[in-house]
């Protein structure tokens, strides 16, 4: 690759992560404005946490059939299209006028992130060479780890003091600059190949394939039933301040960053699937570490595991995938961005009903959450193994 489309595939990769950037802030906004929510609109939290449910639901069926229809449309308008659809969902939903407006309101909006997250994937997995793709991948994954350091953080500040509608308005602000940035970065032009319904067949009858995109989903349960809560498991159990839960978030931020920079470095020496293992031993550590987090700062240790593993398992799995089959990138990144949704809704409903249940029975909201979070987490780590024996023995079509 020479200099020059060489710079111009490296600002294009810069553009995505915006992208995704934009995305994950408004992915994350419910978690961290919950308290806010639920305040503002005289709702339970078990039922504020179902926003993020019905939202990952959307995401997670829109992601596979939105490829199914979008295969011949030029990426760099597409994925423009999705960020502006998504900005004007969010500024919409920071008018909402009630929790019966906003629910509908969201799970629309979440079209947007459904399309963008796998295509982007898709696109810059097939501008740069083949022995790059994994770091290519991953890199624009930092957008969502960069949303958990700045975004939100800041969407739970903001909530606390400014209100939840103007953290929903800043994430309407960036997706609006983002879309300007993928508009002018992206080549006319691209289009990757159709994903047709012989490319989903071949996905369908292929079992590790398919092991491995249940990894994500049964990850992301495990993390988002207590991860879709953190805001009131802070200030109720912890009695932590607007500022303390602020900085809770950062903290988990912060280390997402690392973990995923850390990756997206040294994946492409150490392999994907040996580094997915890995990460999702993190995360069960920190589970199994949950009972002792009784303040701040022990909180706060307990996060590290979690957070250096959290979002860098899901760039690692992204290239696992396009490693795996590179002819059937645009299937699996949409599958994956389905099962990652797919997690959340079932993460977030999940722990929704444990709430309900332990106030019924007069127990603290909280209690046995982490339990149910490791058992995701221990089934995503066997099938994960499983896969990884299965892949090495048996060549995927590529």
């Amino acid at each position: 690759m020479n200099p020059r489309a060489a710079g111009a595939t490296r600002r294009a990769e810069w553009a995505l992560l915006a992208g995704n950037f934009a995305i994950g802030c408004g992915v994350m906004v419910v978690a961290g404005a919950l308290n806010d929510i639920v305040r503002s609109l005289a709702v339970s939290v078990a039922l504020g946490g179902q926003l993020i449910t019905v939202a990952s639901v959307t995401m997670a069926l829109g992601a596979p059939l939105l490829a199914l229809v979008v295969g011949g449309i030029d990426r760099r308008a597409l994925l423009t299209f999705a960020l502006a659809w998504y900005a004007l969902g969010h500024a919409l939903s920071a008018l909402a006028p009630d929790f019966q407006a906003l629910l509908p309101v969201r799970a629309a909006c979440m079209l947007g992130a459904a399309l963008f997250t796998p295509q982007a994937a898709a696109v810059i997995g097939g501008l740069v060479p083949g022995e790059q793709r994994g770091r290519a991948i991953t890199f624009v994954f930092l957008g969502w780890s960069l949303a958990s350091v700045v975004g939100m953080p800041i969407a739970s500040y903001v909530g606390e003091t400014l209100g939840w509608r103007t953290a929903f308005g800043l994430v309407a602000a960036m997706s609006l600059l983002s879309a300007g940035g993928v508009w002018r970065t992206i080549p006319a032009g691209v289009k990757p190949p159709v994903a047709g319904l012989a490319a989903w067949k071949q996905v369908a009858t292929q079992p590790v394939l398919i092991g491995v995109v249940l990894v994500t989903a049964l990850s992301g349960a495990g993390q988002f039933t207590l991860f879709s809560y953190f805001a009131p498991i802070f200030r109720g159990e912890l009695g932590a301040s607007a500022a303390a839960v602020s900085l809770l978030f950062f903290w988990f931020g912060a280390f997402g960053l690392a973990g995923n920079m850390l990756v997206s470095r040294h994946i492409d020496r150490i392999g994907a699937a040996p580094l997915v293992a890995a990460l999702l031993a993190l995360m069960a550590a920190s589970f199994v570490l949950w009972p002792w987090a009784t303040g701040v700062v022990t909180m706060a240790l307990v996060l590290v595991p979690w957070a250096l593993a959290c979002f860098s398992s899901n760039s690692a799995q992204q290239a696992r995938l396009g490693e795996a089959a590179p002819t059937l990138a645009p299937v699996l990144m949409a599958l994956n961005t389905s099962a990652i949704y797919l997690g959340q809704a079932l993460g977030a409903a999940g722990g929704g009903a444990i709430v309900v249940a332990n106030r019924a029975a007069g127990r603290e909201p909280y209690v046995g959450m982490a339990g149910v979070a490791l058992a995701w987490m221990l089934a995503a780590i066997a099938l994960s193994l499983w896969a990884a024996r299965r892949m090495r023995p048996a060549a995927v079509p590529a």
